[in-house]
């Protein structure tokens, strides 16, 4: 890596708000010799941009002496949407996209319309040749990715070419929204065992699991099955589409398996399970510090890394959950540079929403998000509900207080064109929304206003977080990771400095949450907390 050249590399045609002195503070952290270096950067520090100056300093094929050095750099964030916005970006169009199978059709002559590479003949047929593989969309990006100097793809694309082998390792790797990589590691170190996932379930007896030990002498059995299934559908000639939906489902669960038992069998891991098994038999096994499975799929494929996002709160706590050395990470902190006017934060706490109180609290704060649209009555606003629950609950109270004509809701099966449609909507409606607190740009006058409406601590109902937290002690990791979710969900209606957009928030367990974490919040988030106060809202008559 050659980070001296990062400026040059730097893709705008001019610098804005703190990115140049950002860029000079994370060229000094690579040369004063860190291997990976934290940035703190917040919404609208442009940090794609910086992951493009960033990528520029790794070497090229002429500046290594050995054929087998890692060269060029790799791009990667967990979020689709922000994948997306690097493919239509300008100034990066030097970043290769590539994505998964199921996002390309599959353009050979005999196939009808539509019909994805991942079910396409080659995929489905063992002694299909195709003849026009070279014009297929999905192997002519992925040929570019793999030649190409910036490859840039989804995190869940990348840890899986880890096991594939598709791509060789690099010199760099650049991690866009970095906060989330525990989470992902977890979800990617979790293995279901059940009628769902393994092939001919009902013919396998099911013990009783009641140790990570029974677990693993399950597991190997399972492994055993799974090796006679893939063995079984390679040997037909001819596969429909449903049984290679099978086969790559059983190939992936082959590599889940082979990592956890490998994991399980190493008498140095320190990796704690825990295991539950359901009414129907099926076993799921959950890593509670999954960091040893970004060792093999991330930090053995790069020489240096580079991991942005806004909510990293804690340098060692967040080298803690990813397997890192501190010793040998730099953390660059970037101010906001909107004005703190342009993004108050709105106290209209009502109630606690924890499961014993939500009943008394959402007819509350239902009122007071009636009152809330009644301050803003033409301009279109978002509500996080949380949970689609406490949603459907506080759509029947809106109804009642304010009538349906501004309200939108979703549900899990049309959630993406649900948004879509309203995003693209001129009328000023209310989105009650479930999880959309990351990843979602609504600048300008796509959103003004958002109501919180829990605070979203991890449920202590999941067995991994109660492990975490009651048996480990972990109440640090438990208000960071709730603290880190709200920063992330402000960010949501202001997107650029000359953007403006409110955020209120209706659970009192927000008092404890900001009184708990003030001295972890970055500057710009504990001057917003700080400036928090009671809005003026206007009466309102019900319907």
């Amino acid at each position: 890596m050659e980070p001296g050249r990062i400026h040059q590399e730097f893709p705008a045609p001019s610098y804005r708000g703190y990115q140049k002195q950002s860029l000079t503070q994370i060229k000094k952290a690579y040369q004063d010799g860190n291997d990976v270096v934290l940035i703190r950067a917040p919404t609208g520090s442009g940090k794609s941009l910086l992951a493009r100056a960033i990528a520029g300093c790794a070497d090229h094929a002429s500046e290594v002496d050995s054929d087998d050095a890692a060269t060029d750099a790799y791009y990667t964030t967990p979020q689709v949407s922000q994948i997306d916005d690097v493919a239509e970006d300008e100034l990066l169009s030097d970043f290769d996209v590539l994505k998964g199978k199921g996002n390309y059709d599959c353009i050979h002559p005999d196939v009808s319309d539509g019909v994805p590479v991942h079910e396409a003949p080659c995929n489905l047929q063992s002694s299909f040749d195709c003849d026009i593989k070279h014009r297929c969309p999905y192997y002519e990006d992925r040929e570019v990715a793999e030649t190409g100097r910036f490859a840039a793809m989804t995190l869940a694309l990348f840890l899986e070419s880890a096991i594939t082998g598709i791509f060789e390792d690099r010199d760099v790797i650049v991690i866009d929204e970095a906060h989330g990589l525990p989470k992902w590691a977890e979800m990617y170190g979790s293995i279901t065992l059940g009628p769902d996932t393994v092939p001919n379930w009902n013919r396998i007896p099911t013990p009783s699991i009641n140790s990570i030990t029974d677990a693993a002498q399950f597991a190997g059995h399972i492994n055993a099955e799974l090796e006679q299934t893939r063995i079984d559908l390679k040997g037909k000639p001819n596969l429909n589409p449903d049984e290679g939906a099978q086969l790559n489902e059983t190939e992936r669960l082959l590599r889940d398996l082979s990592w956890f038992l490998n994991e399980y069998h190493n008498s140095e891991t320190e990796t704690q399970w825990h295991v539950s098994q359901g009414d129907d038999g099926a076993v799921t096994v959950k890593p509670i510090n999954p960091e040893r499975l970004l060792y093999h799929t991330l930090w053995d494929r790069g020489n240096k890394f580079a991991l942005l996002s806004a909510t990293i709160l804690s340098r060692r706590s967040f080298c803690r959950e990813v397997g890192l050395d501190p010793d040998r990470v730099a953390l660059v902190d970037i101010d906001h540079t909107f004005p703190l006017e342009h993004r108050p934060l709105y106290d209209i706490m009502q109630g606690k929403m924890t499961m014993d109180e939500r009943d008394e609290t959402i007819p509350d704060i239902a009122e007071a998000i009636a009152r809330v649209m009644a301050k803003h009555p033409d301009e279109k606003g978002l509500i996080h509900c949380h949970s689609y629950g406490i949603q459907q609950r506080l759509y029947d109270y809106l109804t009642y207080i304010a009538g349906t004509s501004r309200l939108r809701d979703h549900d899990s099966a049309d959630r993406d064109p649900a948004l879509a449609d309203w995003k693209r909507s001129s009328d000023p409606d209310v989105f009650l929304s479930v999880k959309m607190e990351e990843a979602l740009d609504l600048k300008d006058d796509l959103a003004r206003w958002q109501v919180l409406c829990k605070a979203p601590y991890p449920n202590t109902m999941d067995p991994t977080v109660d492990k975490r937290v009651n048996e480990n002690g972990d109440w640090a990791w438990y208000y960071g990771t709730t603290l880190a979710t709200v920063m992330q969900a402000c960010g949501r209606v202001v997107r650029s400095p000359d953007d403006w957009g409110a955020t209120y928030v209706a659970d009192t367990s927000f008092e404890d949450l900001f009184n708990q974490t003030r001295d972890r919040m970055p500057g710009w988030f504990r001057e917003q907390v700080e400036a928090m106060e009671q809005p003026d809202l206007p009466q309102i008559a019900q319907h």
